[in-house]
């Protein structure tokens, strides 16, 4: 999701309080209330651009496919012992990044790390297998997620997004296991 499309705005008198975008034709068409600012207008397409070109590239199938490099990242930082049942894209945790359940080696990716550089995907997953082993975040599961080498790079891009605590590892501002 590297190259923005261009970008037509619509502003609508029959619109008074929502806005709605989709793709027509490779150009965002994003359909705005008519009395709204140029700074709310922007905000709206900064929050809707993301989502629209998440749907866009789920339904090419160019998400980028989680199984494969979830088992590649198994083996070079767990030693494939790890037991992964499934990893899947979901379009739900719109407050988590990923999430895990361990009791049925199930892990499940927001499609929003999908618009994110790899590394940061890798973290995530490391992160999400890391819980497979320790259902928290204690020191010993944190030690985990350490043998991937971009953990503190990836933690400080989710955190300049503002999608991670700025505090200490453990802290409730970053992901949650299911049930811990």
């Amino acid at each position: 999701m590297s190259q923005e499309p261009p970008v037509q705005i619509i502003r609508s008198r029959n619109r008074t309080k929502t806005a709605s975008a989709r793709m027509v034709e490779g150009t965002l068409v994003v359909r705005v209330p008519a009395g709204i600012s140029k700074e709310e207008e922007q905000r709206l397409v900064r929050e809707l651009m993301p989502r629209v070109l998440r749907k866009v590239h789920r339904a090419q199938g160019k998400l980028p496919d989680l199984k494969h490099r979830a088992a590649d990242l198994n083996r070079r930082y767990f030693g494939g012992k790890l037991k992964v049942r499934e990893v899947k894209w979901v379009t739900n945790q719109r407050h988590r990044f990923g999430s895990c359940t361990p009791s049925t080696g199930t892990i499940r990716i927001s499609d929003r790390v999908a618009a994110m550089p790899g590394w940061v995907l890798d973290y995530v997953l490391v992160h999400e297998l890391a819980h497979l082993l320790q259902a928290n975040h204690s020191p010993t599961f944190w030690k985990l997620v350490a043998r991937y080498p971009l953990t503190e790079r990836a933690r400080g891009y989710l955190i300049a997004v503002g999608l991670e605590g700025e505090g200490e590892p453990g802290d409730l501002g970053d992901f949650q296991a299911d049930g811990a």
